[in-house]
């Protein structure tokens, strides 16, 4: 409960305390002038009804004030929501365009390796090719140098026994 509830409470309980002590008084009825005419009534018993009818207009008062509050809440809440959706949905959106975003550079990422990958082999291939040949052509090379030292051994005389030196 609040310091203000507490004192109109007060306040009302001081009322009703001091209506209740001064009942007789309140209710003993005097000579009223209303403006254009005078009544004879009882003056406490008008002010008690006229204070109690106050404390109803506010207390009326209070609880529009209180509704309207809710339904203003209530509307703004709603639009909040609203607005939290769409900003859900425009992040979500984001978030899409971003995955779209990385798997295409992955796919692009991907197609670049596999065509450095594709060159790579077809270089591999071509040194492969190429130490073929330089293999084939070193064998054939020492095959003509081994066939002319041969053909040389072939052509050479052969020294017969005499006309070696003697072994001393």
């Amino acid at each position: 409960m609040g310091l203000r509830t507490a004192v109109l409470l007060v306040v009302v309980l001081l009322i009703a305390a001091l209506a209740a002590l001064n009942w007789g008084t309140i209710a003993t009825p005097t000579l009223i002038s209303i403006g254009f005419m005078q009544v004879t009534a009882p003056l406490g018993l008008i002010m008690l009804g006229l204070t109690a009818l106050l404390g109803i207009f506010f207390v009326a008062y209070v609880v529009y004030l209180q509704s309207s509050i809710l339904l203003e809440t209530r509307r703004h809440t709603k639009e909040m929501q609203a607005q939290r959706d769409l900003a859900d949905k425009a992040e979500a959106s984001r978030f899409t365009e971003l995955r779209n975003f990385l798997e295409a550079q992955e796919n692009a990422h991907m197609a670049r390796n596999a065509e450095r990958h594709a060159a790579l082999l077809a270089r591999i291939e071509q040194f492969e090719v190429a130490a073929r040949q330089r293999a084939e052509q070193s064998e054939n090379t020492i095959a003509a140098h081994m066939g002319q030292l041969e053909d040389r051994l072939e052509r050479r005389p052969v020294p017969t026994p005499a006309a070696m030196p003697p072994a001393v």
